[in-house]
């Protein structure tokens, strides 16, 4: 929006003229204010940081609030973040939708992995393949890793692999409406495979589009998979998924098959929980939670359950911690450090 769009707009929502607005993360500016803020809803809620939610709700006297995610959470890491919201869980497939069938492969089956595209695309199905960057590293011709890039990679399929085929390419360095033009080709069914980075994680829906692709697989947590399989399987037909890795760390081997064992988000989310720890899970916008020095997030729920029982219970016989001054003491100096961390 240009200066001038946003000056009305923000004014006519102090001065309460609008009764409704969708926004992105400007809505959190301090310019923006409410005449009377109700309700906050806030949508992928895992993009937000905790004190970008409670400045928006600030806005407000005690708005109601409401925070979604199709990004699953253990119970014990929702325990701790939303101690004082209820947990709601949609825990099943809309109706018609059928399991993804995933796959965890290496680059020796890439010829049938282009085979198997094909022979979709040949029944007028379109396909996703995802990319873990942009532009291959120049510094590093020889990487061993073999990352593959999306701007050089869509160029060989393009040219080499799939000639007859309309293929486009998505990345987080496209301006705005060259994303959303590609987007809308592909939505439309203008394209057949779409070559993308995790630009396409969330808000794309194309039923259409029935195999998942994704290389060095091993780059991505598997949070993340979970998210991108969720691009697929979204209509009445079968749905797949490929991992492709040539990582066989055992490590890394076993923490990619529990996306082939499972499309329960939340024990992927749970695994992915013991294996990166809560500050990796959520990234560097959410490190103020306590790293535990005598319990385990991913064991110890009752546990949790019980330490929030009992400050729950504290905190409705001494709301300010007068007669508690140790742990009032404890609890700025927690919050002190995540401040200090956020910033």
């Amino acid at each position: 929006m240009t200066a001038k769009e946003k000056r009305t707009l923000v004014a006519q929502l102090k001065a309460g003229d609008i009764q409704f607005v969708v926004g992105t993360h400007a809505l959190i500016s301090t310019a923006v204010g409410f005449e009377d803020l109700g309700l906050v809803i806030t949508d992928e809620q895992h993009r937000f940081g905790v004190e970008q939610r409670s400045a928006l709700s600030a806005k407000g006297n005690h708005p109601h609030t409401l925070v979604m995610s199709a990004t699953p959470i253990p119970r014990t890491l929702a325990l701790m973040l939303y101690g004082d919201l209820e947990v709601s869980i949609i825990d099943e497939l809309p109706p018609g939708r059928q399991p993804i069938k995933t796959n965890l492969v290496d680059t020796r089956y890439r010829q049938r992995i282009y085979t198997f595209l094909d022979a979709h695309m040949a029944e007028g199905r379109q396909a996703y393949i995802v990319c873990p960057s942009v532009e291959e590293n120049e510094e590093n011709e020889n990487d061993p890793s073999g990352k593959k890039a999306v701007t050089q990679y869509g160029k060989t399929l393009q040219e080499e692999v799939f000639p007859n085929r309309r293929i486009g390419i998505v990345h987080g360095k496209l301006k705005s409406k060259e994303k959303e033009a590609v987007m809308s080709a592909f939505s439309a069914g203008e394209l057949d495979i779409l070559v993308a980075t995790t630009v396409i994680e969330v808000g794309v829906d194309v039923p259409n589009a029935v195999v998942m692709v994704i290389e060095n697989a091993e780059q991505f947590g598997l949070s993340q998979l979970h998210q991108l399989r969720g691009r697929v399987g979204r209509g009445k037909d079968a749905s797949f998924c490929v991992l492709i890795s040539d990582n066989f760390n055992p490590d890394t081997r076993q923490r990619l098959q529990v996306m082939t064992q499972t499309t329960d988000g939340f024990r992927i989310a749970q695994e992915d929980l013991q294996l990166r720890g809560p500050g990796d899970f959520f990234g560097q916008r959410q490190h103020g939670l306590a790293q535990l020095k005598v319990a385990s997030l991913g064991c110890d729920t009752m546990l949790l359950q019980q330490a929030q029982q009992a400050a729950r219970a504290l905190l409705e016989a001494d709301p300010l911690l007068e007669q508690h001054p140790l742990i009032a003491a404890a609890v700025e100096a927690l919050f002190a450090q995540a401040d200090s961390t956020l910033n």
